[in-house]
């Protein structure tokens, strides 16, 4: 069984909250790369955002941005959230290959690490990052089965990340599981 010591960051800063005028990331990246320059093995994956309000990460560009600045880049990679993605504006229910693609040439799919599997209660572009229950929002059990069964995401680690109690956990488990198909 693989070792999981993997850290996924959302990026809380705004660009108003930055004090480096005409370098507006630096105030991301120098942290990061000043936290990574302790040493240790631990990747940090830098989650996609919805992009609500001034926050940034969202946008793939946004992320490269940061990933190119931070030192050690050997120990940065990417969670995708697939809520933060969909209100985001990415359309990885009509496009998942075309999102996949511009990813890949973007930032690499090599450094994408990890998953956030949520359905979301908004629309396509809503910049909301509102999560909801798999199946019962805009994504829909359709879009979240070709998601974890996709040939270049299926290997990846995939967390629940939904409004829910163990109970209902263990539902979207079993749900999942279901649509699972074996490769």
């Amino acid at each position: 069984m693989k070792k999981f010591s993997d850290y996924s960051a959302h990026i809380e800063k705004t660009l108003r909250d930055l004090t480096f005028p005409g370098n507006e990331l630096a105030g991301l990246y120098e942290p990061v790369s000043y936290s990574l320059s302790a040493g240790g093995k631990t990747l940090v994956l830098l989650e996609t955002m919805a992009g609500k309000g001034s926050e940034v990460g969202r946008s793939f560009e946004e992320l490269r941005a940061i990933l190119d600045r931070v030192e050690q880049k050997e120990r940065m990679g990417v969670c995708l959230d697939t809520c933060h993605v969909y209100d985001g504006g990415y359309d990885i229910i009509g496009d998942l290959d075309g999102v996949l693609q511009a990813f890949d040439e973007i930032i690499g799919l090599d450094r994408l690490k990890a998953i956030h599997l949520n359905d979301s209660k908004n629309p396509i572009g809503s910049h909301k990052d509102r999560h909801e229950k798999i199946g019962e929002g805009t994504l829909g059990l359709a879009g979240i089965a070709n998601i974890i069964n996709h040939p270049k995401l299926c290997h990846l680690p995939f967390y629940l990340e939904t409004p829910n109690e163990a109970a209902g956990y263990a539902k979207e488990i079993s749900l999942l599981k279901g649509l699972r198909e074996e490769k």
